[in-house]
């Protein structure tokens, strides 16, 4: 079979995870990588290891190399401008979160993808996070009965430094409950089954980067934060997040209480819990397993393998295999409670959808 051209617009360390989960796939070859920073250019052509047509300019890559597929790993604040000439080229796009660092771009973005004939996929990856995944099926196959509440707890290290600090300040990202937890709210609307409504933030910056100055202004990114969705089906969720919490022995932790059951997964661990409700006095009787991922897969990114995961499904959709499983559309709706959670925060009021999405 014939492998998929893909060029890469952003080649950090997003963009350099993705070289390395293409490598794996034996449908996919990467044939342009394009990013203006020099240097980032040529850690991703080491990172490949093979001979490949480098692009300090956007236009100049897709007029010059034949295409399949872009993959777009830019930082956030240029996706709009990036998926202007990349919709005109008339390829298949996959475009990391956040769709676009604000409402109206995001919405930009989904309208023009709708009009299109090709893939368009907004990247998510933890949603492909094999056991992630599974905790999702046995959610929404029932197994809790009527979902009622879900947590979602992330305990992880602060933000990475980034090419030019661009990630240190919210007019560049979105925010952090934007540039971060859109992964956070598009897996609750998953597992919900339903849009959220309203949303109420209390976070701040308490303790990141509080010394830091970047041409001496102070970056305005929240750190530590509790988020709670409302859903249209009467569930509600919470995000309970802190990026000063690297000693935590599990990064990422969810939990679905329904009327029946409680089922609970844990990652870097694989670990998943399912407690049946017992009379009060009764012995508990709770069933445990484990979901293992590939150790070549896991090795090849941070995100538990689901880069890997993410990756192949995309090219199942463009070969025509299966679904596009995350759709601009999709995109969209994570920034609007992303957005809706960041003036929540900075107004200290409950928001609701209907005011961030008008």
């Amino acid at each position: 079979m014939t492998r998929l051209r893909f060029g890469i617009v952003g080649v950090g360390m997003m963009g350099r995870e993705h070289i390395r989960n293409l490598k794996l796939h034996p449908e996919a070859e990467i044939v342009a990588l394009q990013d203006p920073h020099e240097p980032s250019l040529r850690r991703g052509e080491r990172q490949l290891g093979a001979p490949v047509a480098s692009f300090a300019d956007l236009g100049a890559m897709l007029a010059q190399t034949p295409l399949d597929a872009v993959l777009i790993a830019s930082p956030n604040h240029t996706h709009r401008s990036v998926l202007e000439p990349i919709f005109a080229a008339g390829v298949h796009i996959l475009c990391e979160k956040p769709l676009c660092t604000t409402v109206a771009d995001a919405r930009w973005a989904a309208e023009r993808a709708a009009r299109g004939d090709h893939v368009f996929w907004t990247g998510m990856e933890y949603r492909f996070m094999p056991p992630v995944a599974e905790f999702v099926e046995q959610v929404r196959g029932g197994r809790v009965g009527r979902l009622v509440q879900l947590s979602i707890r992330e305990h992880r290290f602060p933000f990475l430094t980034k090419v030019g600090d661009w990630n240190r300040f919210a007019r560049n990202t979105g925010g952090t409950m934007v540039e971060k937890c859109c992964h956070f709210f598009d897996l609750m609307r998953l597992i919900v089954g339903s849009e959220a409504v309203r949303v109420f933030c209390s976070g701040a910056m308490d303790v990141n980067h509080l010394d830091e100055r970047y041409g001496g202004e102070r970056p305005d990114i929240i750190d530590n934060a509790f988020t709670v969705v409302d859903f249209a089906n009467g569930a509600r969720a919470m995000l309970d997040l802190s990026m000063f919490a690297e000693g935590s022995e599990q990064q990422e932790e969810l939990s679905a209480v329904g009327d029946g059951a409680k089922l609970e997964v844990s990652i870097p661990s694989g670990d998943i819990v399912f407690s049946p409700r017992v009379p009060l006095g009764e012995p508990k009787r709770p069933q445990r397993s484990h979901v293992d991922v590939d150790a070549a897969v896991l090795a090849a990114g941070t995100h538990h393998g689901a880069t890997y995961f993410q990756l192949a499904a995309f090219i199942d959709a463009v070969r025509g295999r299966g679904p596009v499983q995350v759709t601009a559309d999709d995109g969209l709706k994570a920034v609007a409670i992303g957005a809706a959670a960041e003036a929540s925060a900075r107004e200290k009021r409950v928001v609701s959808l209907n005011e961030v999405l008008a």
